[in-house]
């Protein structure tokens, strides 16, 4: 499986608006970090986008991305939801609707939100997207792969990370509950959320991300969701061997076993 880091920061993005730390001002383009998101390419020809940022028609102009077979929605924060709407050109190229999973609460929100798709005697010429919302609350089938949800913290909500054979991503997570340690035993690669330095309700910090990873045990681990007060190559000098700082553009080779 291949993995390709569509954005790796924060809500607000780097650099933010009307910032001019020395993140936001950086030339490296590894402190240039959209909203997050990654795509899978699995070994049969499966592609699955995982959550739809505001910045979903620039990541995919970005990276070539033509085609998606599925969306893996984690929860229904504006930040991993808002580029839904562009899901009507992927629809236009496959012909098909767009097989959305999530908890059942976000995909909750997400027929609120996005209401005007489900309504009846919507329009039939791609003028909204073709949404086909399935709630999960175990593993699932997405082409050949399987999928398991894992269910984290993000502050006092439940939300969703995923597993695809050794990989899984876990964005957006204040902790891990005990349960959801036995669903990620024997990873390659894991992708974990660390926001900053300093403590925040909602998300790990560094030092928090790096200690959830040491007991997963991944043989590689990456850190997403960055906000601007980390610099790449600094906060990259002081992380501990097989721990990396993730960036937009990453792309990784994932063993299938």
């Amino acid at each position: 499986m291949r993995v390709l880091f569509l954005g790796t920061g924060t809500s607000h993005g780097v650099p933010a608006i009307g910032c001019d730390c020395a993140v936001c001002s950086s030339t490296d383009p590894r402190d240039r970090r959209l909203r997050p998101s990654i795509y899978l390419e699995c070994d049969d020809d499966t592609r699955v986008l995982v959550d739809t940022s505001p910045d979903l028609r620039t990541q995919a102009l970005t990276h070539g991305i033509r085609r998606v077979d599925a969306i893996c929605l984690t929860h229904a924060h504006a930040d991993h939801i808002m580029g839904l709407d562009d899901v009507r050109r992927f629809n236009a190229m496959s012909g098909k609707a767009m097989p959305i999973y999530g908890r059942a609460d976000a995909l909750d929100d997400i027929h609120r939100i996005f209401h005007y798709a489900f309504e009846v005697g919507k329009p039939a010429a791609g003028g909204v997207p073709d949404l086909q919302l399935v709630p999960v609350d175990g593993p699932f089938a997405i082409g050949g792969q399987t999928v398991v949800p894992v269910p984290i913290a993000h502050g006092r909500a439940t939300i969703l990370g995923f597993r695809v054979g050794r990989f899984a991503y876990l964005t957006d997570c204040s902790a891990v509950p005990e349960s959801s340690f036995a669903l990620l035993n024997g990873l390659d690669t894991l992708v974990i959320d660390a926001l900053r330095h300093q403590p925040h309700p909602t998300h790990f910090t560094v030092a928090e991300a790096i200690e959830a990873a040491r007991r997963i045990g991944a043989a590689r681990t990456y850190l997403t969701h960055i906000a601007h007060d980390l610099r790449h190559a600094a906060t990259s000098a002081t992380l501990p061997p097989g721990v990396a700082l993730a960036y937009d553009g990453l792309r990784l080779d994932v063993p299938a076993a």
